[in-house]
């Protein structure tokens, strides 16, 4: 006899338990992000303080980026056959032994600038594939929980810029009072509770482990799968335009937080906490964004939200720096282009997911995160050399003059007119039932985190 309230109380706990995976993935994606932001704003100023070179600052910011690229290059067809949750856990627990043995090196006085180097790289080689096995686990595990996809995407980066803004501030505060050696052994920690929390929330959840029911990974299998996740990015004009803009926007917004801010930071605003107030405003105002959208975004066309919150976020701070040398008119624009840089992944992660089948998803989210991070690497390299040489405020005026003319594409190249259609039906086997619509699929970083957010590979 089952007890009055039963069947309720037990499809209540069935449902509470469904909702669980998602919410780990935030969470870990959360806390991930939170070291994330303290690395952001932590090794461009150790690099600083420990070489007193923007050129250097600049180079270290490379070695941290060229290995993300590499490893999206390459790693789409591994991460599924690893399995995400295992990919996941190694990412996180690689990229603290990195991050950890830095500051604990230049204590014992045995750092040296090319070790640095080399730790940023290991560091950037691991963080991509960790990112991408949680990304592409949202489509699932939202229909798990029983939460829209549009909504599901908002929340991820809802979260996300929420973990940002308070790693910022965090971060900030630390490098100002206690240097940015002990931000570096704050941020090794949070990659070690990331892995905790997808090693017991995510067991036994069919889609983050290994796939086993297809061929053996040879190197022939390998080389079509990659080329397969490829073909279908550069079939996709659409796809392939968000790719190429993206691709552009991220190498210009690595300048931004690699050497530019800082820098910046340094000569005129007064030191990190300075730069830990605005990176923290901006990503506020961004988690404001995108939640925003999550609520009402989907009444308007995506196209036009999509390019004004671009023009809002992308180019104007370039501008506001390059013109000022105080603190408040900066703040204020940082906190209007944050608000239109909050609707930007939410639009981009819900197009991907509804344009690439299921059984796709790694292997074409791999090339996009691919494309959008090549640019990435010599973002800071450049932003240091023409720091420089042509001095702080040209350089933020001719990098935010690119920004701006990379902003204008949806506006004038027909293919972003398919934001606004309606997603493709795909074929049974195509990962996802007859006449569906396929609401699974992603680019980086990764969903792409455009704007001077300053968070490299977010494709």
């Amino acid at each position: 006899m089952t007890a009055p309230g039963g069947d309720d109380a037990a499809g209540t706990g069935a449902a509470g338990r469904e909702r669980i995976p998602l919410a780990t993935v935030l969470t870990a994606n959360a806390v991930s992000i939170t070291g994330n932001s303290l690395t952001l704003i932590g090794v461009p100023w150790f690099a600083l303080d420990t070489t007193g070179s923007p050129g250097k600052a600049g180079f270290v910011a490379f070695c941290a980026a060229l290995p993300v690229l590499v490893s999206a290059i390459a790693g789409g067809p591994v991460v599924d056959r690893i399995g995400r949750r295992r990919v996941s856990i190694a990412s996180d627990l690689v990229c603290a032994l990195a991050l950890a043995a830095i500051p604990l090196l230049h204590r014992a006085g045995l750092l040296e600038f090319w070790t640095l180097c080399a730790l940023m790289a290991v560091n950037g080689l691991f963080h991509a594939p960790g990112e991408m096995a949680r990304h592409v686990l949202v489509p699932d595990l939202a229909r798990r929980a029983g939460t829209s996809l549009p909504r599901a995407a908002s929340l991820y980066d809802a979260v996300a810029r929420g973990a940002r803004m308070a790693g910022a501030a965090v971060a900030g505060l630390l490098v100002a009072f206690m240097g940015a050696d002990t931000v570096l052994l704050l941020d090794a920690t949070t990659f070690v509770f990331s892995a905790l929390l997808v090693t017991a929330g995510l067991r036994g959840v069919p889609s983050a482990e290994p796939v086993r029911d297809g061929p053996r990974l040879s190197p022939a299998r390998y080389r079509a799968d990659l080329r397969e996740g490829y073909a279908f990015l550069f079939r996709a004009r659409l796809l392939l335009g968000i790719t190429v803009m993206v691709m552009v926007t991220n190498g210009l917004s690595q300048s931004w937080s690699a050497v530019l801010l800082p820098v910046h930071a340094r000569e005129e605003l007064g030191g990190p906490a300075t730069q830990g107030l605005l990176v923290s405003v901006f990503g506020g105002c961004a988690l404001v964004g995108a939640l925003l959208y999550g609520a009402i975004g989907q009444r308007f066309p995506r196209r036009a939200v999509f390019t004004a919150g671009f023009l809002l976020g992308g180019a104007p701070p370039y501008l506001v720096a390059a013109l000022t040398g105080t603190t408040a008119p900066l703040l204020v624009t940082l906190a209007a282009a944050g608000f239109g840089v909050g609707v930007l992944n939410p639009i981009l992660t819900t197009v991907m997911y509804e344009q690439v089948p299921d059984a796709l998803r790694s292997r074409v989210m791999g090339a996009s995160t691919a494309g959008v991070l090549l640019t990435t690497p010599l973002g800071g390299l450049a932003a240091g050399f023409l720091v420089e040489r042509a001095g702080l405020t040209a350089a933020l005026l001719g990098i935010g003059g690119l920004y701006f003319l990379a902003t204008l594409s949806p506006l004038l190249f027909p293919a972003w007119r398919g934001m606004d259609a309606p997603p493709p039906e795909r074929a049974a086997g195509d990962g996802a039932p007859a006449g569906a619509p396929v609401s699974s699929a992603e680019p980086s970083p990764p969903a792409p985190v455009p704007g001077p957010s300053g968070k490299p590979p977010r494709h």
